[in-house]
């Protein structure tokens, strides 16, 4: 009886956890100052900049999420490499056509940068 209500607690979080996830589009970009959240203050690599539909007048800057690649949004083929990425927001990317567009090295974390447009699932940390 143990083991059976162990399996089920980890199976309703598994979907709790994917339930709460967003889908969106990545791109990326490779300049990370100034930035609209925190000027010339350097906030590392793992970083983006979120898009007109997740910017909320800069509420968001400072927080971060896990982005995972669901797929493409062009021609190649197989561009996700299967991880997922944590990323603080730290700019915001006015008329992108991204939810968010990550830097370089987090989009190549979780895809072949050749891809340059993604499809992605995003959650928020609290």
């Amino acid at each position: 009886m143990e083991k059976a209500t162990l399996i089920f607690i980890g199976i309703v979080a598994c979907l709790v956890s994917i339930a709460s996830a967003k889908s969106g589009i990545a791109t990326f970009y490779t300049e990370y100052v100034p930035s609209a959240c925190f000027g010339y203050k350097p906030e590392g690599d793992m970083v983006a900049a979120a898009g007109d539909e997740l910017w909320d007048d800069g509420e968001v800057c400072g927080k971060t999420f896990t982005v995972k690649c669901t797929g493409a949004q062009n021609d190649v083929p197989h561009p996700c490499t299967g991880k997922s990425v944590k990323v603080k927001i730290a700019d915001q990317c006015p008329g992108c056509p991204s939810t968010m567009d990550l830097s370089q090295e987090a989009f190549a974390h979780i895809a072949d940068p050749v891809a340059g447009i993604i499809n992605i699932d995003y959650e928020e940390h609290e």
